[in-house]
């Protein structure tokens, strides 16, 4: 995820897509994430699986866990193997996977800002980022920026049109009008 030691991460997008997954996966909600030094810090609440005869089945508990930069470069590895499985590019309506297709609109917009030690929270779908060094700024700072829940569906929704306009025209026709950048 790091060209060398102690440059920024590359490819927040992506990186914080498979993040997402992971959150998905686990069944979390109420995000919050740190960028460490190797990795990152993801806390969230989770339902506790208990025995049949337990009072705990179905708790909500807090779960934390330290993910190295080498295993989100192995989640990310896993999710591109994974590309172009899906039935549509079009975001279901119940939104299994909120978190990975979230969290990649975050990280979208985090490469925009060219921003870098990460910090954010999530509560009911809704994402407060707090980010350093972010372009356009005149010092060195941090910014907050707030994402709800409704425009991080909205964004969600609009997603697949951006690809298409983004993509290489076919050979010998005239680029579209698409953001590079995407």
């Amino acid at each position: 995820m790091r060209i060398y030691d102690g440059s920024p991460r590359q490819d927040w997008e992506e990186v914080l897509r498979s993040i997402g997954a992971f959150a998905d996966s686990e069944g979390l909600k109420e995000l919050l994430l740190l960028e460490l030094e190797g990795g990152f810090l993801l806390q969230g609440l989770g339902v506790q699986a208990g025995g049949a005869d337990s009072d705990t089945y179905g708790a909500t508990t807090k779960r934390t866990y330290e993910l190295t930069d080498d295993q989100v470069a192995e989640m990310m590895d896993a999710l591109e193997a994974k590309r172009g499985s899906a039935e549509s590019d079009r975001p279901h309506p119940d939104l299994t996977n909120y978190y990975e297709l979230g969290m990649r609109i975050i990280g979208a917009y985090i490469d925009n800002q060219k921003a870098h030690d990460v910090f954010f929270f999530e509560q009911e779908g809704s994402f407060v980022l707090r980010l350093f060094g972010v372009a356009g700024s005149r010092a060195a700072g941090h910014q907050l920026s707030e994402f709800t829940k409704d425009e991080i569906l909205a964004m969600i929704e609009s997603a697949p049109e951006q690809r298409n306009q983004s993509a290489p025209a076919p050979s010998g026709t005239p680029q579209g009008k698409g953001n590079p950048s995407q």
